[in-house]
């Protein structure tokens, strides 16, 4: 990927699924340096993390860092509450998978270090199809925490704030695997089934799974998503 030495510095959120490397994948190709941020919130599918990993060297990183937040502490969710199940289909309103305040958190965290980094940009790849249904994915939301971080930080109140992007905000997810395609991502290295095992290999039934699975179709794009029991 070509790099403009002149972009800057740029943290992104990576959680090892396709949306996160895409928008990882789109940071590198506007020519920023990238310092990739992943969490061991306490979720079912930690093995995202391996996945995290390995997208971020492979896309080139400069750094990878994973913290640990124990969301699992307050529960609440299908991905951080083992007496919850993970849905497998479908369904309205906002879905039980909702982590709370997941993204409120991350975002802070990503600010923090974008700060000490003196990083001009933070990347997140929520989307269209996450928004639907989480509060925190909407472009509500994104502005209500741009406005908060150009007060809240030093870099905002100096004049010169950190911006925050959500490249995918509006994409589908078969515009977010045809336009990783083009810019070379290996989408076998991510993991995106709420319920992975310890490989790394995807249910097939989660609501993850199925958005995953539908996005490769209408794209056309072979997946290469390994499926347990195959």
């Amino acid at each position: 990927m070509s790099r403009d030495a002149s972009a800057g510095t740029a943290v992104v959120l990576v959680s090892g699924g396709l949306d996160s490397v895409t928008a990882l994948a789109l940071a590198r190709q506007a020519g920023y340096d990238c310092y990739a941020l992943s969490f061991d919130y306490g979720q079912r599918h930690r093995v995202e993390l391996k996945a995290a990993h390995r997208v971020a060297r492979s896309l080139g990183a400069i750094e990878h860092r994973v913290i640990p937040v124990d969301l699992r502490g307050f529960g609440g969710s299908a991905l951080t509450d083992d007496s919850i199940a993970v849905p497998e289909n479908g369904g309205t309103g906002i879905p039980v998978t909702y982590v709370p305040a997941r993204n409120t958190i991350f975002l802070s965290f990503a600010l923090a270090w974008a700060e000490v980094l003196e990083a001009q940009h933070i990347y997140i790849g929520i989307n269209a199809v996450d928004y639907s249904g989480y509060p925190d994915c909407r472009p509500e939301y994104l502005q209500a925490f741009q406005d908060m971080a150009n007060l809240a930080t030093r870099a905002g109140v100096e004049g010169h704030g950190i911006q925050l992007h959500a490249p995918l905000i509006d994409w589908s997810k078969a515009d977010i695997i045809r336009r990783g395609t083009e810019l070379g991502v290996d989408y076998g290295l991510t993991v995106s089934c709420y319920q992975a095992d310890a490989d790394g290999r995807a249910c097939g039934r989660c609501d993850s799974c199925r958005l995953r699975a539908e996005g490769f179709r209408d794209a056309d794009v072979a997946d290469p998503t390994r499926y347990a029991g195959n």
